[in-house]
């Protein structure tokens, strides 16, 4: 099964003291890894900015996400965020499959998945405030996944609250959606970064 296909995964986030370059391990349900999502093409000064001033959300975030082998499968790209965020979402190849955006900076945020065209395709939507926890949907606003913080199973005790979460996405979404939704539910701490209601 690829990466992009798996239907329950958790993503944890390595701690650091100083979180210059963001790192997240994509694991299946026994806890071997079978991914990661790196932050990429930091200049030294980017760098030397986010240790001395909390101006994170002001610069223009890179990833990738590669696969248990390596491989890259996926880019996404986080213009600098003032209010809204947006993430463009890249194929191995460069080219654009889609956009995640945010659609409100108030209230539970929800973040809608376009096409290259624009189209709304679905989205994933925060359920609470603090947004811990979010349903993905389908064009036809049918619930397809979920990204939790709330999880039992082999992994429970390895787990804190503040930087790892468990996602669910049913096979039955495929295509651009499944990929925008699989992007969105391995950003979603990125894509909210300063947010105090975010995964911080």
């Amino acid at each position: 099964m690829g990466l992009l296909d798996q239907e329950k995964f958790f993503v944890r986030q390595k701690a650091k003291m100083l979180e210059i370059v963001a790192e997240f391990a994509i694991l299946d349900e026994a806890g071997t890894k079978i991914g990661a999502v790196t932050e990429v093409g930091q200049s030294k000064a980017k760098k030397i900015l986010k240790v001395l001033a909390s101006v994170d959300q002001y610069m223009t975030k890179k990833f990738s996400v590669v696969d248990a082998d390596g491989t890259v499968i996926m880019a996404l790209e986080r213009p600098a965020k003032f209010v809204k965020s947006k993430v463009k979402v890249m194929d191995a190849s460069g080219a654009l499959v889609g956009t995640i955006v945010q659609q409100n900076a108030l209230g539970k945020i929800r973040f809608a998945f376009e096409d290259p065209s624009g189209a709304d395709i679905g989205g994933i939507f925060a359920e609470n405030l603090r947004a811990w926890d979010f349903r993905i949907e389908d064009a036809s606003k049918r619930e397809m996944g979920r990204v939790t913080k709330k999880w039992g199973g082999i992994l429970k005790e390895s787990f804190t609250v503040a930087d790892n979460y468990y996602v669910e996405i049913s096979p039955e979404l495929t295509g651009v959606a499944r990929q925008l939704a699989f992007a969105a539910a391995v950003t979603v701490d990125t894509a909210l970064k300063s947010d105090a209601r975010g995964f911080n």
